[in-house]
């Protein structure tokens, strides 16, 4: 699929023609990564991707933020996925994890009236010893 160029407005409302909207084999809009299923290594959808969280300074994807639990909005939970965690499967249109629904329950997270802070290394550390991996600011580019 080539990437479709269309406009988009920025802040001031304007429309900013060029702006990629679509994706490609290898690129995709950070606003169409929200809403894109996550599922385990046996195919089970465990969530649905909410946001992704940008590091400033180098660019790269910290976390992919997932909805995880509840019943039609009631009692979710939003848990950061370190993003190197994710592997995109083209036959399911979406991300694959190795991770199974009790170790999400486990997970460092936080509910939809909980305030996050993003700042807070702790968490993020946190985030990164529950998986197994080194947290993002530590990742050579």
């Amino acid at each position: 699929m080539a990437m479709r160029e269309g406009g988009m407005n920025d802040t001031s409302g304007a429309v900013v023609p060029g702006v990629a909207i679509e994706e490609t084999a290898q690129l995709i809009a950070a606003g169409k990564v929200g809403g894109t299923p996550v599922y385990n290594r046996h195919a089970e959808r465990l969530g649905t991707v909410e946001d992704v969280m940008l590091d400033k300074r180098s660019g790269r994807v910290a976390y992919a933020v997932m909805s995880f639990g509840g019943f039609l909005g009631i009692g979710e939970r939003y848990h950061p996925l370190p993003w190197s965690m994710l592997r995109y499967d083209v036959e399911l249109s979406g991300y694959m994890v190795d991770l199974d629904r009790s170790q999400l329950e486990a997970a460092p997270n936080y509910g939809a009236n909980e305030e996050m802070d993003w700042a807070d290394k702790n968490f993020g550390q946190r985030v990164s010893d529950y998986y197994g991996v080194r947290p993002y600011w530590a990742e050579v580019p």
